[in-house]
C-alpha cells in the first residue's frame, strides 16, 4: 500500500508491472522466433538459393549413358549458354546434305555410285488367280466360255501352292514368277502343241498383303500387286494421312522387328532411302502427334503443354503461345530449356533480360518433350514466403493479446 500527497491511498503497482513485463518478453519472443521462422522457410522454399540452375551444372543428377556402357548412371550435366555461337552450330549440324543433281544421281546411283537394286518380280502365291493364254488353242484358254471375267475364267493357285492345267497335270507354281510359270507350261504342252505360244498373267492378287493403321484417312489392307509398293505408296493408297498425323514417326513392322520411317525428312531433306518397298505381311502405323508436346512451365502467362506442328517450333514461339513471360512475376535473365531425348541430358539457358535476345529465342529449334521453364524474380520468392507465414503469424500475435493462463493472463 502507498499514499500520495493527498492521503489517498493506491493499489500495489509491483503486480501490474510484472504483468506487463512478462507480456512484453512474450511479444519479444514471439517476434524473434517469427524471424527464426521466416529465415528457415526462406533457405527451404522451392527454386530458392538464386536457383541452383544458375551454376555451370545442374544440381539434381540425371541418368547420363556414356559411351558403350550398357546402363545409364547419375551425374550432374552442364548447363549450356544460348548463344549466337551455339544456334550455328546447331544449324550446320541439321542442315540437310542433299545430292547435286548430276546424271550419275538422276540414273539411280548413290553417293557411293552404287547402282539401285531394281524392284524384284511379283511371286505367285496361293489365292492368286492366274490367266493363262494359249495361242490358236481356244479350247484351253477359256474351256468355260468367253463371256466370263478374267478372274471368274482364270485358274486359282491353291492353298497348297499348285494349280491344275489340261495336258499338263498338276504343278506346284508357290514363290514362281509368272515367266517361270509360263516356261514350266511351255515345256509340257511341247509334247502335245507344236510351237507353243502362250503368256501367263494375274488376274486377281490375293495371296500378298500389308495393313495400313493409324492416322490414316482410310486403314485397312492393301493387296501388293505386280508393281511394287513403297511406303509413300501404301499410304498415298489408303487415302494420306490424317489430320492428327505425325509425318515423323511412321513404324513398319516386319517379321517381328519395328522401323521408324521419318516420311517428314523425306518431303524437305530428300532422305527417299527411307521409301523402302514393302513385303507381305509388313504393318505400317502412322503415329499421331500427341507425342511431340512442349511443356512451357514457370513464370508465364499460360503454362502448360502445347503440340509441335509437324516438329517444328522455337524457344520464342513457344513463349508466345503461353502469353509469354509474366513481367510482374518472373526473371527474363534465366530462362531454361532441359531436354532428354538422348542418352545425354542437355541443359540451355537463354539470357532474356535484353530484347533482343529474343531472336536468339527465335532461331532456337525446340524438340519434342523439351520442357521450358522461366523462373521466378527474387523478390517474388520473398513475398511468397511472406504470404505463407502471414496468416500464422497474425494468428499467434492475435492470440497473445486474449488473457489466457498460457500466455500469463488470467481467466
Amino acid at each position: 500500500m502507498s499514499q500520495d500527497l493527498h492521503g489517498a491511498v493506491s493499489a500495489p503497482a509491483a503486480p501490474a508491472c510484472r504483468a506487463a513485463g512478462r507480456k512484453a518478453f512474450f511479444r519479444r519472443s514471439l517476434l524473434a522466433g517469427l524471424c527464426a521462422a521466416l529465415g528457415a522457410c526462406a533457405s527451404i522454399v522451392p527454386g530458392d538459393r538464386a536457383y541452383s540452375l544458375r551454376g555451370e551444372q545442374s544440381e539434381v543428377k540425371l541418368p547420363v549413358k556414356a559411351g558403350d556402357a550398357a546402363e545409364p548412371v547419375p551425374a550432374n550435366v552442364a548447363i549450356k549458354p544460348i548463344t549466337a555461337e551455339l544456334i550455328i552450330e546447331q544449324l550446320k549440324a541439321a542442315a540437310p546434305q542433299k545430292p547435286t543433281a548430276t546424271s550419275a544421281n538422276m540414273n539411280g546411283r548413290g553417293a557411293k555410285g552404287s547402282v539401285m537394286p531394281a524392284p524384284p518380280d511379283y511371286k505367285v502365291g496361293p489365292g492368286d488367280v492366274l490367266t493363262i493364254i494359249v495361242w490358236d488353242h481356244p479350247e484351253l484358254t477359256t474351256p468355260a466360255g468367253q463371256y466370263r471375267s478374267a478372274d471368274q475364267a482364270g485358274t486359282v493357285v491353291n492353298e497348297d501352292g499348285t494349280l491344275y492345267y489340261p495336258y499338263v497335270g498338276t504343278l506346284q507354281v508357290t514363290g514362281k514368277t509368272t515367266r517361270q510359270i509360263r516356261d514350266m507350261l511351255a515345256r509340257s504342252l511341247a509334247k502335245y502343241i507344236e510351237k507353243v505360244q502362250l503368256d501367263v498373267r494375274v488376274a486377281a492378287f490375293r495371296s500378298q498383303r500389308i495393313y495400313v493403321v493409324g492416322e490414316v484417312a482410310k486403314p485397312g489392307l492393301l493387296p501388293i500387286t505386280d508393281v511394287p509398293m513403297t511406303v509413300l505408296e501404301a499410304v498415298n493408297q489408303a487415302g494420306g494421312f490424317g489430320p492428327e498425323a505425325d509425318h515423323s514417326r511412321v513404324l513398319l513392322t516386319r517379321k517381328g522387328t519395328t522401323y521408324r520411317v521419318d516420311i517428314q525428312s523425306m518431303y524437305e531433306a530428300g532422305a527417299t532411302e527411307q521409301n523402302a518397298l514393302l513385303e507381305s505381311g509388313d504393318i505400317l502405323n502412322v503415329q499421331d502427334r500427341s507425342f511431340n508436346k512442349i511443356f512451357v512451365l514457370g513464370e508465364v502467362q499460360k503454362p502448360g503443354s502445347l503440340v509441335m506442328t509437324k516438329k517444328r517450333s522455337t524457344l520464342a514461339e513457344a513463349l508466345a503461345d503461353t502469353g509469354y513471360i509474366a513481367q510482374d512475376r518472373s526473371n527474363p535473365k534465366w530462362i531454361y530449356v532441359m531436354r532428354g531425348d538422348s542418352d545425354v541430358p542437355e541443359l540451355f539457358h537463354l539470357d532474356g533480360s535484353s530484347p533482343d535476345a529474343m531472336l536468339l529465342a527465335d532461331r532456337f529449334p525446340l524438340k519434342p518433350r523439351d520442357i521450358v521453364y522461366v523462373d521466378a524474380a527474387d523478390v517474388v520468392r520473398w513475398n511468397r514466403v511472406i504470404s505463407n507465414i502471414l496468416p500464422t503469424a497474425q494468428t499467434l500475435f492475435q492470440t497473445s493479446g486474449t488473457r489466457y493462463p498460457l500466455f500469463g493472463g488470467r481467466q
